[in-house]
């Protein structure tokens, strides 16, 4: 440490300043301060470290978000065809082997039809969170590419045309579409209500969690027991529009076939 007085070194057992001969007996305490501050200080690192280290993790944040915007991608071209070219082929593969290997009743198309996209879209929902309008527009897509492609397997065999001709036939793709269509939404539907409900379990564990350790008033409890019968109105809801859904589809899709 220094004196305060000559500023020149003096030892921590001296009482007495060798050079000025001060006294330093109360003014220790201050000097022993001071002497920790200026060891904190040097072993403090310098501007040009602490700089090289910001640096450092800005370009580490820019590999991550690199990173997570690749997987983002990859993820998504996985999904698409796991969950809506898969589920193409598959109907296409049935019409196939219903209407020209078989050469069976078009009640069975019809039924796998509408049975077959709704396990897709709820095991591509229950798994994690997923926007509403991009899988909107891909279950647009994924019920026009079948009919589509159905009447164009059907054009291979019979020399038929591709498109309808005229009204009747437009109403028929139309239905058949909506089916199709309303399916795939069912299974948005439930498998996001299901998702709903793992996130809630999981909340009303941690929810506990912290009841164990801090105990709630009367007016906080009334505040949950609403939350919770909110919460149980949005799930019946969603279920009910998933019924609708359901219902929708099995008429669309089966309206033509039963009504000849």
């Amino acid at each position: 440490m220094n004196c305060p007085y000559c500023l020149s070194e003096v030892s921590e057992e001296a009482y007495v300043c060798k050079t000025c001969s001060r006294d330093l007996y109360l003014l220790k305490p201050m000097m022993a301060k001071v002497a920790d501050l200026q060891a904190q200080l040097a072993e403090k690192p310098s501007n040009e470290v602490y700089e090289a280290r910001i640096e450092e993790l800005e370009s580490l944040l820019e590999d991550l978000h690199q990173k997570h915007a690749t997987r983002t991608f990859l993820n998504w071209v996985t999904d698409i065809v796991f969950y809506l070219i898969v589920p193409l082929l598959l109907l296409l593969l049935a019409h196939w082997l219903i209407t020209v290997v078989y050469d069976t009743k078009m009640l069975y198309l019809r039924i796998v039809s509408i049975a077959l996209p709704l396990p897709f879209a709820y095991f591509l929902f229950k798994s994690h969170s997923h926007k509403l309008l991009p899988w909107f527009v891909g279950v647009v897509f994924l019920a026009l590419a079948s009919v589509i492609g159905m009447s164009w397997i059907t054009s291979l065999v019979d020399h038929s045309p591709v498109w309808p001709q005229n009204l009747f036939e437009w109403k028929e793709v139309i239905q058949y579409a909506t089916s199709i269509a309303f399916s795939f939404l069912t299974g948005m539907l439930l498998g996001r209500i299901a998702y709903n409900a793992k996130q809630k379990r999981k909340k009303v564990k941690l929810l506990k969690s912290s009841l164990l350790s801090a105990p709630l008033n009367d007016a906080t409890a009334s505040l949950e027991g609403i939350h919770g019968v909110m919460k149980t109105l949005q799930e019946y809801g969603g279920t009910i529009v998933a019924l609708g859904t359901t219902a929708v589809s099995i008429y669309t899709g089966l309206k033509g076939i039963i009504g000849s």
